[in-house]
């Protein structure tokens, strides 16, 4: 019997939310929403999320139509103005 050895791999994942020349780092990241990890308050906007795994990196746009508050590290998405 062949024996398999763990090839797994734990990939580096780092997020960011930006707008507005502020950069909070994200925590999870849902279909709709995101976690971040230390909120502020802050008005609804049009914002960008960069994420880089290992080496890969990518970026897009994305509205917060419901803005950031200090008290709720949850914040939800929505689809950009300029895409809709």
């Amino acid at each position: 019997m062949k024996a398999f050895g763990n090839g797994g791999h734990s990939a580096i994942v780092k997020m960011q939310l930006r707008f507005n020349g502020t950069s909070i780092p994200i925590a999870k990241m849902g279909p709709d929403y995101i976690v971040v990890h230390s909120a502020i308050d802050h008005p609804p906007c049009e914002a960008m999320i960069e994420m880089r795994v290992d080496d890969s990196e990518s970026s897009w746009n994305v509205r917060l139509p419901k803005g950031i508050s200090a008290g709720s590290k949850r914040v939800a998405l929505g689809t950009p103005l300029s895409a809709a």
